[in-house]
């Protein structure tokens, strides 16, 4: 059975005298069973929020990593650096893609490093509002989840836990709304490229997230699709109570799935 999982974003919130508190907080209402729980704060977090959730089965997660080892690369992080820090890592998040124009071969070679230190990877794909209106949006997620996919062995992929995030980019912050139905179909979909690429069968093993602007009331509905597995969080992980809301919502996902097994 695929995990359940909630992972939280933090992305450029929190300093390291608020993280800490806000981890606890969050550790203290989601002690749900079955369920994956991972909180990514930023790198200045990562101690605090490290030791605010030792024995609370809450893992720790980084935002990004540097494709090289060590090296003259100013303001970088690199895979070894998080030991001791991280068990996770999200990877191609859709503000990387943008922001730091990362390409699917970077961030291919970034997965490499990050099943060689031991993180748990969180791919992130997805597309733009014009390759969705113009009928490419699954074109595009299995060019993503080609190029970054590319020389890594499913095997390793697998026992390192890979994860895949599916982020419709139109739907985080524009106040558009991705359905249940339209996750659901490109989970099937990112599925199906592995199986096309060779992974076969052990494609159906690979937990798929939904990655848009998600809450304690809409989480339901793609947790609802047998496909979805969880969600990465962005804003809304910010805040106790929603992180509450989609725990509970997870359990109930989990152990209806642990029932049905």
């Amino acid at each position: 059975m695929r995990d359940v999982i909630v992972a939280a974003n933090w992305k450029m919130n929190t300093t390291p005298a608020d993280a800490g508190e806000l981890a606890r907080t969050i550790a203290s209402r989601t002690a749900e069973p079955g369920v994956v729980r991972v909180i990514c704060p930023p790198y200045v977090s990562l101690a605090a929020v490290r030791d605010a959730v030792v024995g609370e089965g809450i893992a720790v997660g980084a935002q990004n990593i540097h494709h090289e080892l060590a090296g003259a690369y100013t303001g970088e992080v690199s895979a070894p650096m998080l030991a001791g820090l991280a068990t996770w890592v999200i990877l191609g998040h859709s503000e990387r893609r943008r922001d730091a124009a990362e390409s699917d071969a970077l961030i291919g070679r970034k997965l490499g490093r990050a099943v060689e230190a031991g993180l748990r990877p969180i791919l992130c794909v997805g597309e733009q509002l014009v390759e969705r209106e113009s009928g490419r949006a699954q074109d595009v997620v299995a060019s993503q989840l080609a190029g970054a996919l590319a020389g890594h062995d499913a095997d390793t992929l697998l026992a390192a836990g890979i994860v895949i995030a599916y982020e419709p980019v139109w739907a985080i912050g524009t106040g558009r709304t991705a359905s249940g139905a339209d996750a659901a179909a490109m989970a099937d979909a990112i599925r199906a490229t592995l199986r096309s690429s060779g992974w076969g069968p052990r494609a159906d093993a690979v937990p798929v997230l939904y990655g848009g602007s998600c809450t304690s009331a809409t989480i339901g509905e793609f947790l609802a699709e047998p496909g979805i597995d969880g969600a990465l969080v962005g804003g809304a992980s910010l805040k106790p109570d929603e992180m509450a809301g989609m725990v509970a919502r997870a359990a109930l996902t989990a152990a209806a799935r642990r029932a049905a097994s």
